[in-house]
């Protein structure tokens, strides 16, 4: 029998929906039943969603000044928790959980108007704008890099880290091991599908800067947009060098287990990934991410010494090859830089977020909750 239903609602990236598939699975193994409220963009992602039933219901995002504009969202938003009341009286969960976009904030509102347990996970170290409207409201604040006993809201906020897939789970299993002169490098480049085109473009020429006894010793994964595919290709043959290049790779988890260095983006599902597993990264956020998210991100695992932060502006090709010539010639620092960003990992995110889903869901406190923990 189950111990009740627990409604999520996630906007409709992976960045929402990864971490609240994980917990999804969490609560089905302590006995819960799970519903998803989303939008229509989720349904690439949801297929392995272990929900009973996935339900849209009506958004919009206030980011326009038009005035008709801002009007039609107001409805739109009005509209669509409307709905989300009627489903939030109809399946009575005993909580409700916001993954951040805009589709959370009907199902939020709604659920803290009906007192309904609430509260809301923030994957990143800045708080997302959706977040932000709701976490007034809320009982408590899960962060993946959020500061515990810091921020706005000191007092509701938990650090639980950012769930992670369970690849990655199993990728952590494997030790870091290092690369001697003479020996092959095993770089994995990575940064999504707008952030990759800067390292199509600068890759390439860095590896060529690089002495003949360095660049043969580079086995390289490029994540490589379909359009950078036969420059980016046409650079290797012409390097000679052993690369994957590929838009995407299935077998990512196992390919950073291998990695010696990581040079990508840093979003928060991508510095959290790398923590879990355990291995050096130079970070090179993303210029135009909205709220200068990933460059926050990338700052939290640079503190205990598990990354290298550089911004994409200071980033030249000559820069790079300097990088991997010093580090593919130290590999005692590139090991120490592992086990820093191991340090930092938190595979237990999952379990901690689901702990901090029955607490409120029974009423508990966010200060019982920490004291417990203690």
């Amino acid at each position: 029998m189950s111990k009740g239903i627990v409604l999520l609602a996630a906007g409709g990236t992976g960045g929402h929906v990864f971490p609240a598939e994980a917990l999804a699975f969490k609560l089905k193994e302590r006995g819960y039943s799970v519903h998803l409220v989303t939008d229509s963009r989720a349904e690439r992602y949801a297929g392995k969603f272990p929900a009973e039933e996935i339900h849209v219901v009506p958004s919009a995002t206030i980011g326009s000044k038009n005035p008709v504009a801002v009007a039609r969202s107001l409805w739109t938003l009005w509209s669509g928790m409307r709905a989300a009341k009627k489903l939030i009286q109809r399946l009575k969960p005993v909580i409700v959980v916001g993954f951040g976009g805009y589709p959370t904030v009907p199902p939020l509102l709604a659920a803290t108007r009906l007192g309904v347990p609430a509260m809301i996970h923030e994957q990143n170290a800045v708080m997302g704008r959706a977040n932000k409207a709701l976490a007034t409201r809320v009982q408590g604040i899960a962060g993946g890099f959020l500061p515990e006993g810091g921020g706005a809201f000191p007092d509701k906020t938990v650090t639980t880290g950012n769930p992670v897939r369970p690849a990655i789970i199993a990728a952590a299993e494997v030790p870091y091991t290092r690369s001697h002169p003479g020996e092959a490098f095993n770089l994995v480049v990575f940064g999504g599908s707008q952030g990759a085109q800067f390292f199509s473009k600068a890759l390439p020429t860095a590896i060529s800067l690089l002495d003949d006894a360095l660049r043969l010793r580079l086995r390289i994964t490029q994540q490589v947009r379909p359009e950078d595919m036969e420059m980016v290709g046409g650079c290797v043959a012409k390097l000679e060098m052993g690369a994957d290049i590929a838009p995407f790779f299935t077998d990512m988890a196992e390919r950073l287990a291998k990695a010696h260095l990581v040079i990508c983006r840093s979003g928060a599902s991508t510095v959290s990934e790398i923590s879990v597993i355990g291995r050096p990264a130079v970070l090179v956020p993303y210029p135009h991410a909205l709220d200068h998210d990933q460059a926050a991100n990338a700052a939290a695992l640079a503190a205990t010494g598990g990354a290298k932060v550089i911004a994409q502006s200071e980033l030249s090709p000559e820069k790079i090859a300097a990088i991997l010539t010093a580090v593919m010639n130290d590999p005692e620092k590139l090991s120490h830089m592992a086990a820093a960003a191991k340090l930092a990992g938190k595979p237990d995110a999952a379990n901690l977020l689901a702990d901090m889903v029955e607490a409120i869901a029974a009423g508990r406190t966010i200060a019982e909750l920490k004291r417990t923990r203690a």
